[in-house]
């Protein structure tokens, strides 16, 4: 009988389809195959493998911390495992669509990860007066850094120490200029990546970890993304990861509340006495929403 290949532990760095970059403990990328397993993998996951003839299998994942992913009625695109902070970046050159970028805090807050808004591209005219319109999100808690991605990221670099940050934002936001501002070697890396998933498997619409220079911490570099659906998702989920809410909606006259037109809604009174920003009253129901028809037989 055989002697089972020892295994081997590391850090899934790329993906494509079946195939995965494996980042070894011990040193070196391995292209390794997921065999017998309905799971999918994403950047940042923790996994086991053994060599195998000209590569390697995945033989064991380890259990995830968090898992950023959207989903709507019919799919779910995985984004990054354990991941502990999403970026969201914006710049004042590309309209920035509000609505999804509440929908980034949301997947944020369900994954108990924390939220960093990223104004990209500093030195652009006018970008004092843009950087106000994220005033609200500051109120709420959650940082607002501005930068140019070009010239000094410096202002980001003391919330990237030791953690593992996914970037997240439309196209043209600066997602990668950034990545190659904070990881020299980024461009490299993709290279070499797209070497260890067989040449060309590996493209810029898949999502890629980085180690950073400095400390353990690293960062995922994700696709442009139009839509972020969060279908997969509870009500009560849902209704806790604002965290405006939190402390509202548990006081509705009815445990049932969907926070519209029902009597006795402590989140339409906050909303009537400036205390909730109506968008995000309605972002909440618009999520209820797509989570209850996901969830229908019928659909």
């Amino acid at each position: 009988m055989a002697a089972r290949a020892v295994p081997l532990h590391g850090l899934v760095v790329a993906a494509y389809r079946r195939h995965y970059a494996v980042d070894l403990d011990e040193g070196g990328t391995l292209e390794c195959v997921l065999k017998g397993r309905s799971t999918t993998l994403a950047c940042g996951d923790r996994v086991e493998v053994e060599r195998t003839h000209g590569g390697g299998a995945i033989v064991d994942v380890a259990p995830r911390k968090s898992l950023l992913f959207r989903s709507d009625a019919f799919r779910e695109k995985l984004i990054a495992a354990n991941v502990t902070q999403v970026l969201g970046v914006v710049a004042p050159d590309v309209a920035v669509d509000e609505h999804l970028l509440n929908r980034w805090i949301i997947a944020a807050e369900t994954q108990r990860c924390r939220f960093v808004l990223v104004v990209n591209k500093r030195d652009l005219p006018h970008t004092d007066a843009f950087l106000t319109r994220f005033a609200p999100y500051a109120e709420l808690g959650y940082a607002v850094v501005p930068i140019s991605a070009r010239h000094d990221v410096s202002p980001l670099l003391p919330y990237l120490n030791a953690e593992h940050s996914v970037v997240i934002g439309q196209s043209g936001m600066g997602k990668s200029t950034l990545v190659n501002a904070l990881v020299p070697d980024a461009q490299a890396r993709v290279g070499e990546l797209s070497q260890a998933l067989a040449s060309g498997r590996h493209t810029t619409t898949s999502a890629t970890l980085y180690r950073l220079p400095q400390g353990d911490g690293w960062i995922v570099d994700s696709p442009g993304m139009k839509v972020f659906g969060l279908a997969h998702e509870t009500r009560d989920t849902l209704a806790h990861a604002f965290v405006e809410l939190r402390d509202l909606v548990s006081h509705c006259r009815f445990r049932d509340c969907r926070h519209d037109r029902e009597p006795g809604c402590e989140v339409q009174a906050a909303v009537a006495d400036g205390r909730v920003a109506p968008q995000r009253a309605q972002l909440l129901r618009t999520l209820v929403a797509e989570s209850k028809a996901a969830r229908d037989p019928a659909r």
